[in-house]
């Protein structure tokens, strides 16, 4: 695994250089994805829930990678990966609210609300809408596995979770969160799978999915295990489209040898536009 990263990470090291070179960009921050009257009446709402976008300027119907943060579901704020910036791709980086000043399953409804407002305005930006992907790291990777793989949420939207191109998580739980957890009173060790869990929604028309982790032996409180038990389900259930790496010799933050294999993935699933 560390000599596929390596190779991967030379190899686009160069290609950036050469897209950089032709593709100029521009971020727009803080824009809203909830209506106004909601902002209006939630202070702490309009506060967090937000996003910024990078995009490039001349070129359209660029690929979309939607990129939550982590921190536990109680800290963190939205970013753009520096690691994501330069390769003609449109970058959504979104910020939701925290627990404790809500329930954590709000930032669930967050993360599907920011997903929605992607699917419905990014090609104002140069995005395509039929070229858009999930990612994030820990808690990151939790809202894009609970928004994508339980169809309910984005279906209060009239869109089709499916319709996503592809689902990425970093070391994201897939069983229920230990945040959600903590608010039951539930102790962090012992696990619960229900509704907050993605492991209760497995299915065999998820979208194409790569599931990334640390080493099974640096990784936080299982986190290796329950993802390899995520993939072994989802393949039970006939998805077929699915993949998962272990990145061996880093701990839970692994998101630098993991960028490089979710760019891979952009590339490699990414619908061509007919024209």
């Amino acid at each position: 695994m560390r000599k596929l990263v390596g190779f991967l990470i030379v190899v686009l090291s160069f290609l950036e250089l050469v897209v950089a070179q032709e593709i100029s960009y521009k971020t727009v921050e803080n824009i809203h994805y909830y209506p106004e009257a909601l902002q209006q009446s939630d202070t702490y709402l309009a506060s967090q829930a937000r996003l910024d976008i990078y995009y490039p300027e001349d070129k359209k119907d660029v690929p979309v990678i939607i990129w939550f943060h982590g921190g536990g579901l109680t800290g963190g704020s939205k970013e753009i990966p520096q690691a994501l910036k330069n390769w003609g791709y449109c970058i959504v980086g979104v910020g939701y609210r925290l627990s404790p000043k809500v329930k954590a399953s709000v930032c669930i409804e967050d993360a599907t609300a920011a997903i929605a407002w992607t699917f419905k305005n990014i090609e104002a930006y140069n995005g395509d809408p039929k070229n858009i992907f999930v990612s994030g790291h820990s808690a990151g990777g939790y809202l894009a596995l609970m928004s994508i793989m339980d169809k309910s949420r984005l279906a209060k939207y009239d869109i089709n979770a499916n319709d996503v191109a592809g689902l990425i998580p970093f070391s994201g739980h897939t069983i229920t969160h230990f945040t959600i957890r903590a608010e039951r009173g539930i102790p962090g060790e012992q696990p619960i799978v229900d509704a907050y869990a993605p492991l209760y929604f497995v299915r065999n028309d998820a979208p194409p999915t790569l599931l990334i982790t640390g080493d099974r032996e640096l990784e936080m409180l299982g986190r290796y295990e329950e993802n390899a038990y995520f993939y072994r389900m989802m393949k039970v259930a006939g998805q077929q489209h699915i993949k998962q790496y272990e990145m061996q010799g880093y701990g839970h933050n692994m998101t630098h040898p993991a960028y490089p294999l979710l760019l891979s993935f952009v590339a490699e699933n990414s619908v061509k536009s007919e024209q």
